[in-house]
């Protein structure tokens, strides 16, 4: 039986509308698959301090936002889990991870030797140098004019500033406070001398606060890598993100956070010569 030329464009136009068909269940049902087996297993738990914008801190909505926020997820979707953001105090963090009630911890946390005795880190994601901030009446231009009598440093609990500033501000009195808006307050109104915190931090609030503070960011010691922390002996976990953070850098991930959002300090960083955060080279 013969077929004329327009029953052909019929049965041609048939196929293919079937073939898009199948096409489109199939995707659709490859996408609901992989959504039903990360709904399958438990979420990702993440602890992090929402307190250090643009790495670390809520969108208008009180949503966690920022960079360690977007690379947490990258790495859950590379996993097959959902993220869940768990807003946690910065002296709570490494005990949430110890008694189970999260999975890891990404918060700018540096790698150093004590913490790496009670958890385990990933390979360095980042790194950065401590900076200064000081108030704009204090004559201060380097570390060492702040190692006497009568000068106060202002460090947030815990971190690195505040490790370094107990070990070798030894004349200075330190004043320790909660979190990093306290100690830049201190500054400014005169009450301390000085800020110890990483230098991208000192640089947005010297900008935020360029009448009253001023920047010392002359390096006056190693630079501090920063590291994804994980139990002790969890290894699935640990292999898992030591896998991803060179593809995740390899492939752009950490340039597109960085445009998103730090684009005006990476051009700042540039031209003040500073190593940049993701630059691990």
């Amino acid at each position: 039986m013969k077929i004329n030329r327009k029953a052909k464009r019929v049965i041609t136009f048939l196929a293919i509308i079937s073939s898009v068909s199948i096409l489109l269940s199939c995707t659709k049902k490859s996408a609901e698959e992989t959504s039903m087996q990360m709904e399958a297993q438990d979420p990702l738990v993440v602890a992090m301090e929402l307190a250090y914008p643009p790495f670390e801190t809520k969108d208008s909505a009180g949503a966690p936002s920022g960079i360690s926020v977007d690379f947490a997820k990258a790495f859950g979707e590379s996993i097959g889990r959902k993220v869940t953001i768990l807003n946690t105090q910065w002296d709570g963090l490494i005990p949430s991870l110890q008694t189970g009630k999260v999975d890891m911890i990404v918060s700018s946390m540096t790698i150093t030797e004590d913490r790496s005795k009670v958890v385990d880190f990933s390979t360095p994601y980042a790194n950065s140098l401590l900076g200064i901030l000081v108030n704009k009446n204090s004559g201060i231009t380097k570390a060492e004019d702040l190692n006497q009598k009568g000068i106060k440093i202002a460090v947030k609990t815990g971190s690195t500033g505040f490790i370094y500033a107990k070990r070798e501000m030894t004349n200075a009195t330190i004043i320790a406070l909660a979190d990093e808006s306290a100690c830049v307050t201190e500054v400014a109104q005169g009450k301390a001398d000085a800020f110890f915190y990483d230098q991208l931090t000192i640089y947005r609030n010297w900008q935020a606060n360029k009448d009253t503070t001023a920047a010392v960011f002359v390096p006056f010691q190693d630079k501090e890598m920063w590291g994804v922390a994980v139990k002790k002996g969890n290894t699935e976990l640990l292999n898992q993100i030591n896998a991803f953070i060179p593809k995740f850098t390899q492939e752009g991930g950490f340039d597109t956070l960085s445009q998103k959002y730090l684009a005006e300090e990476k051009k700042a960083f540039d031209e003040l010569g500073f190593k940049w955060f993701f630059d691990l080279n």
